[in-house]
């Protein structure tokens, strides 16, 4: 097996797996939009950090969005961005799958598969960064840790891509 069938075969399947995972954080997202919609309320809200870190709160309670609508909002435009990552992961999946038979360019499939790990790694950066100004890293490091664990994954999927 060459390197370049076998680079195939990599990016084919890592794409894939984040397609698949990310398929089914959107799967809960929208059979059971109180779990991390809820979860999404609180940071916004800030609700932890005023109820464990009261004089911390005084200091960024300005930051703070109470109302639900807003909430709602916002957690329907994650779910946005996480449905259009996911088409572009599936499709990058599947591009590379049909470069592997011989079938498409594999260039033009490793710009999809990258343009869908952009986007995974931009969802994951987006919660690090509105975290960061949330302070969510007070009350729900176990996220933050989350996160930039799949930001870094995300971009070694970047990577791996811009390979071949």
């Amino acid at each position: 097996m060459s390197l370049s069938t076998m680079l195939l075969i990599s990016q084919t399947s890592l794409t894939g797996y984040l397609a698949l995972w990310l398929t089914l954080g959107v799967r809960d997202n929208l059979l059971h939009p109180a779990m991390n919609g809820a979860f999404a309320a609180q940071v916004l809200a800030l609700e932890r950090i005023r109820e464990a870190y009261p004089d911390d709160f005084r200091l960024i309670q300005h930051r703070r969005i109470t109302n639900p609508t807003v909430h709602r909002l916002v957690f329907g435009l994650i779910v946005v961005c996480e449905v259009i990552v996911c088409l572009l992961l599936w499709a990058g999946a599947m591009y590379l799958g049909l470069a592997l038979l011989g079938w498409a360019d594999p260039i033009d499939a490793r710009v999809m598969a990258l343009a869908g790990s952009l986007g995974f790694t931009s969802i994951w950066s987006g919660f690090l960064i509105a975290g960061n100004h949330f302070a969510y890293w007070y009350c729900h490091e176990w996220a933050q840790n989350a996160h930039f664990q799949l930001a870094l994954i995300g971009i070694g999927a970047m990577v791996l891509m811009g390979l071949g």
